[in-house]
Parts: structure tokens; sequence; C-alpha cells
């Protein structure tokens, strides 16, 4: 069974959100998606300041054996990147929900959309 952290919310695309104190949200991917990935080699981050729209892909990781797209939860501003992945990528791998989150936006809008800790194991479950 994967790791899923209960205070986070979740995508059906296995970004992780969190909301931080100041209401912007820090985005990562989950367990499951590294797990799938394999070993991650590289990751390219968005941009900062860039505007970006739900849905949309804003970052590419490269595995050894597959590169994935990851897609914004929400739409808002980059207000920050995760630079200590240009150099280590493979903390995806190691440590996705604590030093591997991507980038953090500044959104106004609401996670209502996002599954919780629960539906995300559910959704991951009917996967495999």
């Amino acid at each position: 069974m994967n790791n899923i952290p209960q205070e986070l919310k979740y995508t059906k695309t296995h970004e992780w959100v969190r909301v931080e104190d100041d209401d912007t949200v820090t985005v990562g991917i989950t367990d499951h998606a590294q797990e799938r990935l394999g070993d991650i080699v590289f990751i390219e981050l968005p941009e900062l300041n860039n505007q970006v729209t739900a849905g949309t892909e804003v970052v590419v990781i490269e595995s050894v054996k597959a590169a994935g797209d990851v897609y914004s939860p929400l739409s808002g501003e980059i207000i920050a990147i995760n630079q200590s992945l240009n150099d280590s990528p493979e903390l995806a791998n190691s440590s996705p929900y604590e030093e591997a989150w991507l980038f953090k936006i500044k959104s106004s809008e609401v996670l209502d959309n996002l599954m919780n800790a629960e539906q995300y194991a559910i959704h991951t479950s009917h996967e495999e």
C-alpha cells in the first residue's frame, strides 16, 4: 500500500496539494506516481511568476523508464519552485511528500474538486 498522508488533497492525475498557513498551495507528486515512474533522473520545473491554468502541464518528470507530466491542480501564479530538485531529482523517489515538493502556487480557487486521502486510496486501487 502506498503512503497517502491524511492531511493532503489529491488529484486523479497523482498530484498532492497542501494548503499552507498563508493560503498558498504546495504541489508535488504522490508516492504512487513516483513508484510508477521508477528511478527519477530529471525534473523540468516551471518558471517563477508564470500564470498557470488548472489542468495544464506545468512540470515534466523523466525517469529511467518513462516521462510523465505534472498538471497544475489550480489556476494561479507560480510563486516558488523547489530548486533542490535540479541537482537531486531522486528526492521525488525518496521523499515525495516532504523534500520533493515541486512548486507553490498562489490561487484564489477552492479545493472542492480534489480528493481526500481515502478517496485517493480508492482511486489508486482501481488502477492496479
